[in-house]
């Protein structure tokens, strides 16, 4: 036993047992006497209780988690820091680590991926609001309760926003599968460095694999830095498209071409939750020079014997590494033509093939409003926009373009500065909910916004109205950007919710799903080690809505990975010289294979073999009485045996008698009258 459990803290905090060890902290599970509820508490090792960074981090974390409130990060209750114990009293987490979770499932579906990310991420939305950077972020720092919820824990290296701005690199050693590039080269963390975190953990769930994995902690930091890792859809082709956009797009290397706030990254989940088939356009600078780690460290010395040379040697040594730079040089500068003679050939034939390359005028986009000129873009540009303000043009007006109208010809695609005329560059979303579609619309371009309609199925909404808004209202949009309007369209169909099948007979939930009216299809798993028929994975997962008529698959345990042969002689009596009915019956049922006579005289021991999984009873009967009675345990290959006395009976004797003489006259009546001939 420890030395605190046991005991009690501040005359307040039952410690009743050891529940996990940190880096520089033990937790245990506590009973708070005062308030009559659970508690987690969190206490300072004994070795770092002088130790001034230790404590530093100890106490920013009881700083940090006290600062937040919000259901997805855990609770802050009490804080002690004395000079023989320091301890942190946190809300008590009755679950498991995300890392554990994705240890036992291997990989999420898609859809339960989903919804645990969007939590994470609104906890640390709201962290990042008050100013909070986590720094942290990995799967063993994330709670997962028996509901679903998770809680983000763990801000024992988390900053506020105006304080220091480098990490050191040692402090994320323990976490560099999942730190940000930025962070592992100890440069300037914010936000968008949580982002990345996010990212990694999302490409773990829905593949089952880490984006990088090394011998050594410095090589998947150098990995974070230089390379880029398989694209999710390579390992699981079931991921869709949109969903492996968002996870790449939140693991750009550079911070820029990352989310910029965890609301971004929110906002384009539910694009993807409410249409699945959502393709993201996210294009990225391409650095053709990629950060490269120099070793600034100097070389160790040479051994003294090497260091007393000849003039004529060292000059020898330096033509040699003259002649192998030499060759390195024109190496690199041959590949480069290859590369460069490839990627024009490469752009040549793509400009050949591709409509999106065509050569095209400046169009006037000048006195046009920006609205319009969104839903009138042809050609697919990307509008630059910034704010200009003159009272004698209407809001939205286009003031100027870059490039001019008609000076040149351009791409399609291309980048278009335009000078846009309003106050500011940010206007507020307006409320729209439950207006119709054309008043919504209005409301938009009346604020220069672009209005993108999409239909949606909605109870609560009437047909033809908005049921919501992306952004939501209130939020600050550019002068020209584009508002989702989720107008309600008929025929909803209520939504199903799956029920939990896994762990359930086949046949159990067979018929759960059958009364929602759900298809069932499944597929048998030969290497389970559950019993048969046992469901071990189901999808959708529990929870997730479907409509009436989907199918939900079930692999199932076919039984074969769990079953075991188990051998059972079994004495016969001694006193027995004649053939005796055997029948043998397993659950009750009569074994066909075992059934048959024997003369326990010539077969003193007779052997049973059965192959199974789970457990069985097997009854031996002779000449129908039970003889033996077995109860069989497959897991463990063992039985035991219940005996019962055989009472033998003689064989019956047949009695046979002597033969007689049958009289076969046939027997006349005296008193029958005979009619024919009178002998």
């Amino acid at each position: 036993m420890d030395k605190y459990s046991g005991k009690k803290l501040d005359g307040r905090y039952e410690i009743h047992e050891l529940i996990g060890v940190g880096g520089m902290a033990y937790v245990y599970r506590c009973t708070d006497t005062i308030d009559d509820r659970e508690v987690a508490v969190k206490i300072l090792k004994d070795e770092f209780l002088n130790n001034e960074e230790f404590i530093r981090r100890f106490k920013n974390e009881s700083k940090a988690i006290a600062m937040l409130s919000h259901p997805n990060i855990v609770r802050v209750y009490d804080v002690s820091f004395g000079d023989m114990i320091q301890y942190i009293v946190m809300e008590y987490i009755d679950g498991i680590t995300l890392k554990e979770y994705i240890g036992l499932q291997g990989v999420l579906e898609w859809q339960e991926a989903l919804h645990l990310t969007t939590q994470i991420l609104k906890a640390l939305q709201h962290a990042h609001d008050k100013g909070i950077v986590h720094r942290d972020i990995k799967p063993q720092n994330i709670m997962l309760l028996q509901d679903g919820t998770i809680k983000v824990t763990d801000f024992g290296i988390a900053r506020m926003t105006d304080t220091a701005t480098k990490t050191m690199t040692e402090h994320a050693i323990g976490s560099v599968h999942y730190i940000a590039p930025e962070q592992a080269k100890g440069s300037r963390t914010d936000g968008k460095s949580d982002i990345y975190s996010v990212g990694v953990m999302l490409y773990e769930m829905i593949t089952g694999k880490l984006p990088f994995e090394a011998d050594s902690a410095v090589s998947v930091a150098l990995m974070q830095l230089q390379s880029t890792p398989k694209m999710p859809r390579e390992i699981n082709s079931s991921i869709p498209m949109g969903l492996e956009q968002i996870t790449m797009h939140a693991m750009q290397k550079i911070p820029s071409e990352r989310y910029q706030s965890a609301l971004d990254m929110l906002g384009d989940l539910e694009r993807f939750r409410l249409n699945p088939d959502v393709r993201f356009d996210y294009k990225y600078f391409v650095d053709s020079e990629p950060t490269k780690f120099v070793n600034t460290q100097r070389k160790p010395k040479q051994d003294a014997v090497n260091t007393d040379k000849h003039p004529e040697v060292e000059e020898l040594e330096k033509r040699k590494e003259r002649k192998k730079s030499f060759y390195v040089v024109m190496t690199i500068l041959v590949c480069t033509l290859i590369m460069t003679v490839i990627f024009c050939v490469a752009g040549l034939f793509k400009g050949c093939a591709s409509a999106q390359s065509t050569d095209v005028e400046v169009p006037d986009f000048v006195g046009m409003n920006i609205v319009d000129a969104n839903e009138n873009n042809e050609y697919n540009f990307k509008f630059e926009i910034k704010s200009e303000y003159n009272k004698k043009k209407e809001m939205g007006e286009i003031l100027e373009q870059n490039p001019e109208p008609g000076s040149k010809l351009v791409k399609s695609g291309s980048i278009i500065e335009l000078t846009v005329n309003g106050t500011e560059t940010e206007v507020s979303i307006p409320y729209c909910k439950n207006s119709s579609k054309k008043d919504a619309v209005k409301a938009m371009e009346d604020r220069n916004l672009t209005p993108v309609i999409v239909e949606v199925y909605d109870t609560l909404t009437p047909k033809g109205y908005v049921a919501d808004t992306y952004p939501p209202a209130g939020v600050k949009g550019t002068i020209g950007s584009k508002v989702y309007l989720y107008i309600a369209k008929d025929e909803y169909k209520e939504k199903i919710e799956v029920p939990k099948v896994k762990g359930e007979m086949l046949d159990e939930a067979q018929n759960m799903l059958d009364i929602l009216k759900l298809e069932v299809k499944y597929t048998y798993d030969d290497n389970s080690l559950e019993p048969e028929g046992t469901v071990i994975q189901q999808s959708p997962l529990q929870y997730s809505k479907i409509n009436e008529g989907d199918t939900v698959n079930l692999v199932v345990s076919s039984g074969e990975g769990s079953k075991t042969t188990v051998n059972i002689p079994v004495d016969m009596p001694t006193n027995v010289d004649y053939d005796v009915d055997l029948t043998v019956l397993v659950d009750g049922k009569a074994d066909a294979s075992y059934s048959n006579s024997i003369n326990p005289k010539y077969n003193n021991s007779y052997t049973l073999s059965f192959t199974g999984s789970g457990s069985s009873t097997v009854e031996v009967k002779l000449d129908g009485q039970t003889y033996r009675r077995y109860v069989i345990d497959y897991t463990t290959k063992n039985y035991t045996t219940t005996s019962y006395n055989y009472i033998p009976t003689e064989p019956e004797t047949i009695i046979t008698e002597p033969m007689t003489t049958v009289d076969t006259t046939p027997y006349v009546d005296p008193t029958e009258t005979v009619v024919g001939d009178i002998v």
